[in-house]
């Protein structure tokens, strides 16, 4: 596995887009996030429909084709230096094949944020395009708002990539020792499953350092996903994983064994609890950045800085 493009990072006053690509938005928790990226000196834009409603699926932001249009309308804006997910959900999956490809790519490089749903972007972005996506925290999400921390590393990535060069996790465990180099790749499980398949999905994870995590699942259901994943061939190859939160999956003292299990059959070093996903205080990861991953000091050291 080969490390991909970097797009370039932020400067003060540059135009970033804040677009809905899963589920709806509450205009406060937009508005909130707005304004701190203009405390950031950014210049944060909001699309059309971003604050739109399905008439029908309540669980969506508006249709699929309207959040397409807006995703593709913010990528393709020669203005618009990033674009940040607001918030995941569900119905990236949806919107994702209505997306022109070859006119993102002419766009060029810029910085993807967003972590949950929006795995299935970082898959496709990471297969289609070959960029470097960013998941991290998203502008509208109450984590992120609830959180100086995760608002801190998302910033430093993003104006200053070489200063977090270093992601160091304080809550990290051992689950199996070891050191080893790869790309980064991931993002939410059930998403990596349910991609299996698709036309946008990486085809396997050799060299990489597999980073995920997920929320809402019970531990039988974690199993059945990590079992999918082994079973597909998904995993073969895979030089290293460290695993994220997991809210609302069940006690952990029931869900490590699940994880231990699974996992322990590779034989490779992994690490857990190492604090990217949907807990507090997330930290941003980088795909698509060639690293190393520590699994006893709890540290992924990147090659290079996760932006250009």
């Amino acid at each position: 596995m080969r490390p991909l493009t970097r797009p370039p990072r932020l400067a003060p006053g540059a135009r970033v887009a804040i677009v809905a690509t899963s589920g709806p938005i509450p205009e406060q928790r937009l508005a909130a996030g707005l304004d701190i990226l203009r405390g950031w000196d950014l210049d944060p834009v909001a699309p059309p429909h971003v604050l739109d409603a399905h008439p029908d699926l309540a669980y969506l932001a508006g249709n699929d084709a309207d959040r397409a249009a807006d995703f593709q309308a913010a990528w393709c804006d020669p203005d618009v230096s990033a674009v940040l997910c607001a918030r995941g959900g569900y119905g990236a999956q949806r919107m994702v094949d209505l997306l022109d490809w070859d006119a993102l790519r002419a766009a060029g490089p810029k910085a993807l944020v967003g972590f949950s749903d929006v795995t299935a972007l970082h898959e496709a972005f990471a297969n289609r395009l070959g960029l470097v996506t960013l998941h991290g925290p998203m502008a509208a999400g109450a984590d992120f708002l609830k959180s100086a921390r995760a608002q801190a590393h998302l910033r430093a990535t993003l104006f200053a990539p070489e200063s977090v060069r270093t992601i160091t996790s304080s809550t990290a465990m051992t689950l199996v020792p070891g050191r080893v180099r790869g790309v980064t790749l991931g993002g939410c499980l059930s998403l990596l499953a349910s991609e299996l398949g698709t036309p946008h999905a990486r085809s396997g994870a050799r060299g990489g350092l597999l980073m995920i995590e997920d929320v809402g699942e019970e531990p039988f259901r974690i199993d059945r996903l990590l079992t999918q994943l082994l079973r597909s061939g998904r995993l073969e190859g895979v030089a290293g994983i460290a695993l994220g939160s997991w809210e609302g999956c069940g006690p952990y003292e029931e869900l490590r064994p699940v994880l231990s299990d699974r996992l322990g059959v590779l034989g490779v070093p992994v690490v857990e609890e190492f604090g990217f996903g949907h807990g507090p205080d997330a930290l941003t990861i980088p795909f698509g950045v060639a690293a190393e991953l520590d699994t006893e000091a709890g540290t992924l050291t990147l090659e290079a800085p996760a932006l250009a």
